[in-house]
């Protein structure tokens, strides 16, 4: 069994070192182990730095195009390079390097798909109170909108199985972190979680620059993935307010029609209410229309995993059939004595 550790970097020469020195060379289970830098545009030594230490790959994104874009590139580069098993660390040396064993067990047993690692965040000093209560409520939401139980959705360590990591797909350009947990859960592959312990501060983050522009982007991701995968529900929802209210506009319409015998003055209300019903039902006609698209993208997604999986099992193939000649290749040929 092949296990790939991957890391995205964006200059990242100062925590490299530390990140690759507490990796493991050697686990159980595991057969092989091997590591690959994705760098993200770095403008300093990282990829410079990666080769020095050893790094068994180095994929360049060419410029900065962001977590996400690094992380599905590595996700694509390590199935191509044949992982059975794929843990995504982080490059400012932010988790335990000696957690992965922990993290990598439910996928090698067969229990799990995939595996977040959930940090300690109460125990965390660095994080503030705010951060910390953000990040409780933004799991909890997560929680519900994906049908999971992760407690620390927005953790970048995790394990992936292969046919788990041929299955994702991230549409952002921010991060993977929530996107993948809803899509994870909506489309029932088994997610679990895992204590694992983190490493003190080492920079300030980058991805969380600003809290409020973090919790806006935050927010619009688990909408929009929400959205994705359970379109009739979300515009349902949607189009509930402008329809109760119209409704209840007709009703005071027809109150003081029936009351005072005379719909004179109330010609506008009966208009608002018109416009309000109308709005609903273009808003549940959207939902039936996303939840049609909803079903032929389910469809794509399917026949694109079908297609990833046959290339990695003919990749399989095609390497065992090579070290098979290589290894005819090698027998020594004994001389006939009939030729002598």
């Amino acid at each position: 069994m092949k296990l790939i550790i991957q890391i995205p970097c964006y200059n990242e020469e100062n925590t490299l070192p530390e990140v690759v020195r507490d990796l493991p060379r050697q686990l159980e289970g595991i057969d092989e182990i091997e590591y690959l830098i994705i760098d993200d545009g770095s403008s300093d030594r990282t990829v410079e730095v990666a080769r020095e230490l050893g790094v068994h790959h180095v994929v360049s994104l060419g410029s900065n195009q962001g977590l996400a874009a690094a992380f599905m590139m590595g996700i694509r580069s390590c199935l191509e390079l044949g992982a059975d098993i794929i843990v995504n660390t982080d490059g400012d040396n932010q988790y335990q390097g000696g957690s992965i064993g922990d993290l990598i067990r439910p996928v090698v047993t067969g229990s799990a798909d995939i595996v977040v690692g959930a940090r300690p965040i109460e125990d965390i000093a660095h994080f503030s109170w705010l951060k910390k209560r953000l990040q409780r409520w933004g799991s909890h939401i997560v929680q519900r909108f994906s049908g999971t139980d992760v407690p620390d959705t927005t953790s970048g360590f995790r394990a992936y199985s292969a046919e788990a990591a041929m299955r994702l797909h991230v549409f952002n350009r921010y991060t993977y972190t929530l996107e993948t947990i809803i899509q994870a859960g909506h489309m029932h592959m088994r997610i679990t979680h895992v204590s694992i312990k983190v490493n003190p501060k080492t920079r300030e983050s980058r991805l969380i620059s600003s809290i409020p522009r973090y919790v806006r982007r935050s927010g619009s991701i688990i909408l929009r993935s929400y959205i994705t995968y359970k379109p009739l529900r979300t515009f349902f929802y949607f189009s509930l307010l402008p329809a109760l209210a119209g409704l209840a506009i007709c009703l005071r319409f027809l109150y003081f029609y029936v009351s005072e015998q005379s719909a004179s003055g109330h010609i506008q209300s009966l208009i608002l209410a018109a416009v309000l019903l109308i709005i609903a039902f273009l808003l549940l006609s959207l939902g039936i229309l996303a939840d049609l698209m909803s079903a032929n993208r389910k469809l794509i997604q399917e026949a694109l995993f079908a297609t990833r999986r046959q290339m990695y099992q003919n990749r399989d193939t095609f390497d065992k059939a090579v070290s098979d000649s290589t290894k005819e290749s090698d027998v020594p040929v004994k001389p006939d004595p009939s030729q002598n």
